[in-house]
């Protein structure tokens, strides 16, 4: 009769055990010392070595001829203990004997002492199956046991057994198997065996296993029975794992942007029967995998799930960057936690799909943080090109004394969005036709009225530095001025497209400030309205009123210089007082009486 290979292989010592030797060098030092517990807790994942391990600490401890802490195998009570013919050695399943009435049953039979050996043993294997009335059932005789009676315990949910069992138990945590270690035992049982399994194929496996070295043989003997050489492709093969390649075909597309093709995939997966939260599932193991290799290159290969070759696994990890992997990462995440509650799964995961397809539809922060590193990427790369803003040339200073700004148009308040400090004033544009009307009404107030005149002094200009600097309004203070005064107001990330003069430009017309962006991105992004917001309200503080901001895309229109205004002489052929104040720039006079 043909014996599993995972119960033919399975460990009769404690050096047979692979990757637990923290817990067997105890156990044999504490079976050679004498110094044995009368309770023990075995925790760890499903095929670690718990069952086994208990089975070998039973007979060790009741073996006639111990071998340095390990089992001889060849006594009669080793024998008798393996082949189940001696009774005091006892294995029970709590998933099946969980009620209390179970554990009082095995409580009156520990009363007994054994009968052929020096222990009598209990393995409860799932103790933490048990009904809360059979854990207390069990502290009774956990608390006082007799000197013939030790229990070994094992459980794969530790937060399930009570504190109160815990306490009074030597607890032992099995750790997953490396992969490693599970393709060197692999090996050994196929060079046993007669069976020939290829390096690469003992690597796949052992990932697969998921740090248990009994589903890795179970794996090996699955394959094994389809006959001829164990390697990838019959691995593949066997274990159904050829829909993989659908997921990395998948991901090829979402990468390439191509969202015609990913949702053909998911629909030939979908009539195949592939249950989307299964779908969901292994797309997000695939990209963590993915992750790992993308962050951690050269520690990372142990840390796979497995599944996928080395080759394949590299050539997915350049078509992304670990900004683009998070995001992926946390949008298929949440939605695989919404599928389980969702009324047509099909739908949400398409939905997952677009915004895989299209980082911009998703409004989560990995998003955009995902999409400002490709922009990063892309300029950095030269994809995009960044054109350097010509310089407006600087005027000498006795050109610039010949030259006056051009007349200022009247600005009315409007009410609620002038400032309220304005609403009382009324501002008169100076004209060279109203320079005598001016000065006959000045002439023929009497001397004992006071007549206050208020000469508001816009902010000189700064030099300019960029071609982005109007030369319409007295008031406007240039685009770098602003973007100057911007640091302080917006966050980091949304400030950097404002500190590169070829993402960003603005443009003065008189009436409103027009953004000029080189894409699209870039102007969703200023379209905010707190960031507009903040433009407008940093604007008005120079204006002295609000004004519009509009965004566009493309490129900014040229700006021309303002023709010099004529300054006209007096009689004297000296240039007139009034003609030098506002060749100056003071051409807002605010009169009150």
């Amino acid at each position: 009769m043909y014996q599993a290979l995972y119960r033919k292989w399975r460990p009769r010592s404690f050096d047979d055990v692979v990757g637990q030797g923290h817990i067997t060098e105890t156990l044999k030092r504490q079976v050679q010392a004498g110094r044995l517990t009368h309770a023990y807790l075995f925790t760890g994942t499903r095929g670690t070595g718990k069952t086994t391990c208990a089975k070998i600490l039973a007979r060790a401890v009741n073996c006639q001829n111990p071998q340095e802490g390990n089992p001889c195998n060849q006594c009669p009570a080793c024998t008798g203990i393996e082949n189940g013919s001696i009774l005091d050695v006892v294995e029970l399943d709590a998933a099946s004997n969980n009620r209390v009435d179970d554990v009082r049953a095995m409580l009156e039979e520990a009363a007994y002492t054994p009968a052929t050996v020096t222990k009598r043993v209990y393995i409860i294997d799932e103790v933490h199956m048990l009904s809360p009335q059979a854990f207390n059932a069990l502290l009774q005789i956990l608390e006082e046991p007799p000197e013939h009676l030790m229990f070994i315990l094992a459980t794969t949910e530790l937060h399930k057994v009570p504190a109160t069992i815990k306490s009074r138990c030597q607890q032992f945590a099995f750790k997953r198997i490396q992969a490693g270690e599970i393709a060197g035992r692999l090996n050994y049982v196929a060079a046993q065996e007669g069976i020939e399994l290829t390096q690469e194929g003992a690597a796949l496996i052992a990932r697969l296993a998921d740090g248990g070295m009994r589903d890795a043989l179970s794996l090996l003997d699955q394959c094994v029975g389809a006959g001829g050489t164990v390697d990838q492709d019959r691995v593949f093969q066997v274990l159904g794992l050829a829909g993989n390649l659908q997921m990395v075909a998948m991901l090829e597309e979402i990468a390439a942007g191509n969202l015609a093709g990913a949702l053909q995939r998911l629909h030939e997966l979908y009539t195949g029967g592939k249950e989307m939260v299964a779908l969901a599932g292994e797309l997000s193991a695939l990209m963590r995998d993915l992750l790992v290799v993308k962050s951690a290159p050269q520690g990372g290969v142990g840390l796979l799930t497995g599944g996928y070759d080395s080759a394949t696994m590299n050539r997915l990890a350049q078509l992304f960057d670990v900004p683009r992997l998070v995001q992926m990462l946390s949008l298929v995440q949440k939605t695989a936690g919404e599928l389980i509650h969702s009324a047509n799964r099909r739908t949400d995961m398409e939905l997952c799909l677009v915004m895989l397809c299209d980082p911009a539809l998703d409004g989560n922060v990995h998003a955009l943080t995902a999409r400002v590193a490709k922009l990063e990427q892309q300029i950095s790369s030269g994809e995009i090109s960044i054109k350097p803003s010509s310089a407006a040339p600087i005027q000498p200073a006795a050109q610039k004394e010949s030259q006056a700004p051009p007349p200022v148009q009247s600005v009315e308040p409007d009410g609620a969005d002038s400032p309220p400090w304005e609403v009382s004033q009324t501002v008169v544009p100076l004209r060279t036709e109203s320079r005598k009307t001016l000065q006959e009404k000045t002439k023929k107030e009497p001397r004992n009225e006071l007549v206050e005149e208020k000469i508001t002094t816009p902010t000189p200009p700064p030099t300019p530095m960029a071609a982005d600097i109007s030369h319409g309004e007295p008031g406007w203070p240039g685009w770098d001025v602003v973007c100057g005064q911007l640091k302080g107001v917006l966050s980091t990330g949304d400030y950097m497209f404002f500190s590169m003069p070829g993402m960003l430009t603005g443009r003065w017309d008189g009436t409103a400030v027009t953004l000029w962006a080189t894409n699209q991105f870039v102007a969703d992004l200023v379209s905010k309205p707190e960031i507009s917001g903040a433009i407008a309200q940093t604007i008005a503080g120079h204006l002295g009123h609000r004004v519009a901001v509009h965004v566009q895309v493309g490129t900014a229109p040229a700006e021309e210089p303002p023709a010099p205004r004529p300054v006209t002489p007096a009689a004297n052929g000296q240039p007139d007082a009034l003609d030098a104040f506002l060749a100056a720039g003071h051409n807002n006079v605010t009169v009150e009486s």
